[in-house]
C-alpha cells in the first residue's frame, strides 16, 4: 500500500506548475544529461528519441501532468498503465528508481535554483518516491502475470527467427520462435515485443515493434518498415537473417481488444499503424466473433499496403467491411464489402460515418491520431471508445493525457 501524500506537499508540487509550465523541458534535458552519464541506465533508453528530443518532451509533459493532477493522481491511470507497460517491456526494476529520482531532483534544483527551497526540494523528492512506489507495484503485478502464464517469462528471452517475409521494398515481417523451444506466452492483441540490440558502432538499443499475428503458444512475428536514418530498422532489412538470435521481452502495452464487449469495432490506420489491428483482426477471425467489423486504412498505393491481400480474403467471406484510401492512386477492382478512395482519410469523413456505438482503434502517425482523437471526443464519443497506440514516446501533449 502506498503512503498518500502529505496536504503541504501536494500545495507546494501545484504552486510549481507556472515553473515547469515555463521550464519543464529544461529540467527533463539536465535530468536525462545526468542520467545517461550512467552506463547501466543509458543502455535502457531509446537513444534516438534521446536525438529527436522525443523522450525528453514526454517527460515533461508527464511530470507536468502530475503536478496539475497531484490531488486526484488516480485520474492519469491511463498515462501511468501506459508507462508501466512501457517499463515492464523494457525490463525496468526497482533498482533503477532511485538512478531517475536523484537525476529529477538534481535537475529541478539546477533549473529553477534560488526558487528550489529546502521546501520545494523536500516535496518534490515525496511526491516522486509516491509516484516510484505506485509505477513499482504495478509493475510487479505485471512482471508477476507475465511469470504465470504458460510460456511466460521475465527478463530477455532469445529468439530465434524461423522466418522473414519480403511485404514490400521497404516493409517486412519476421516469425520468431523461443531459442529453448519452450512455449511463449499468449499476447493481447494488439500488444508490442520490446528488443534488446547491440548493433557494431552504435552500441545498445531499445525498440518495441507491435506483434503483427494472432496469439500463439509457438511463436510471434512483427511487422518492420525500413526508415532512411533508423539504426535498428536498417540492421533488421539488411542484416537480420533466417537463423539470426534477438532477445525479447514479454508481450506488454495496454493496447489491445476489448473482447468482453459487444460493441461494434471501428479498426483507423494509416501507414505501419495497421500492425496491431492486424493482430486484433486475427484474433477476432480465430474466435469468429459475431461483432460488427470496420476497418480503415490509408497507404500510398496499393503496393504499400502490405495487408491489403488479407483484408480482401476477409472481406469477401463477410467477416468485416473495410474502407481504404490511397493517395496516389486510386484501385479500378471492385471488390466485396470494400470501398476504395482517392486521397486521405479525413476529419469531415470520420464525423460523416460516424458510428456512436462503436469503439475506435487508432493507430497511425501523431498527427493522425491526434486530430482524430480530438475529433472523436468532440463528437461526444467517451475516452473508453477511443482507443489508441503511441509508438515511441508520449511526446504530443494531447495524446498524452486524453485517455488517462
Amino acid at each position: 500500500m502506498v503512503a498518500p501524500l502529505s496536504p503541504q506537499t501536494r500545495e507546494i508540487v501545484k504552486a510549481c506548475v507556472p515553473s515547469l509550465s515555463a521550464k519543464g523541458l529544461d529540467i527533463t534535458h539536465e535530468m536525462y544529461k545526468r542520467m545517461l552519464a550512467n552506463e547501466e541506465i543509458r543502455n535502457l533508453f531509446n537513444m534516438s528519441h534521446q536525438k529527436d528530443g522525443e523522450q525528453p518532451k514526454a517527460l515533461a509533459l508527464a511530470v507536468l501532468a502530475y503536478a496539475k493532477h497531484i490531488d486526484h493522481p488516480g485520474s492519469l491511470q491511463g498515462m501511468l498503465e501506459r508507462i508501466a507497460e512501457k517499463h515492464v517491456g523494457l525490463n525496468i526494476l526497482p533498482e533503477h528508481y532511485p538512478y531517475v529520482g536523484k537525476a529529477l531532483l538534481g535537475a529541478i534544483e539546477h533549473v529553477l535554483g534560488d526558487a528550489a527551497t529546502p521546501e520545494v526540494m523536500a516535496a518534490w523528492a515525496e511526491a516522486y518516491t509516491f509516484l516510484a512506489d505506485v509505477l513499482i507495484n504495478r509493475e510487479a503485478q505485471i512482471y508477476g502475470d507475465h511469470e504465470s502464464q504458460l510460456g511466460g517469462w521475465v527478463g530477455w528471452r532469445r529468439f530465434k527467427v524461423a522466418k522473414r517475409i519480403s511485404e514490400n521494398d521497404h516493409v517486412i515481417s519476421l516469425v520468431l520462435v523461443p531459442e529453448d523451444g519452450k512455449a511463449v506466452m499468449l499476447h493481447k492483441p494488439g500488444q508490442y515485443l520490446s528488443f534488446k540490440f547491440n548493433i557494431a558502432g552504435h552500441g545498445p538499443q531499445r525498440r518495441n515493434y507491435s506483434i503483427s499475428s494472432a496469439p500463439s503458444n509457438e511463436s510471434y512475428k512483427i511487422t518492420v518498415k525500413r526508415h532512411d536514418k533508423g539504426v535498428v530498422s536498417n540492421w533488421l532489412h539488411t542484416s537480420c537473417d533466417v537463423g539470426a538470435i534477438l532477445e525479447v521481452s514479454a508481450p506488454a502495452g495496454d493496447f489491445y481488444i476489448d473482447e468482453a464487449s459487444e460493441r461494434p469495432i471501428i479498426f483507423l490506420s494509416t501507414g505501419v499503424g495497421l500492425t496491431p489491428m492486424i493482430s486484433m483482426l486475427e484474433e477476432l477471425v480465430v474466435k469468429t466473433t459475431d461483432r460488427s467489423i470496420t476497418y480503415i486504412h490509408g497507404a500510398h498505393n496499393v503496393q504499400s499496403d502490405i495487408f491489403a491481400d488479407r483484408i480482401k480474403e476477409l472481406a469477401s467471406r463477410n467477416v468485416l467491411k473495410a474502407d481504404l484510401f490511397y493517395t496516389i492512386e486510386e484501385p479500378q477492382e471492385q471488390a466485396t464489402n470494400i470501398t476504395f478512395h482517392k486521397g486521405r482519410i479525413t476529419l469531415d469523413w470520420i464525423e460523416a460515418t460516424l458510428d456512436p456505438e462503436a469503439i475506435y482503434y487508432i493507430c497511425g502517425s501523431m498527427d493522425f491520431m491526434r486530430d482524430t482523437v480530438e475529433r472523436l471526443r468532440a463528437l461526444g464519443l467517451p475516452k473508453d471508445q477511443v482507443r489508441y497506440e503511441l509508438f515511441g514516446s508520449a511526446s504530443d501533449p494531447y495524446l498524452a493525457v486524453a485517455s488517462a
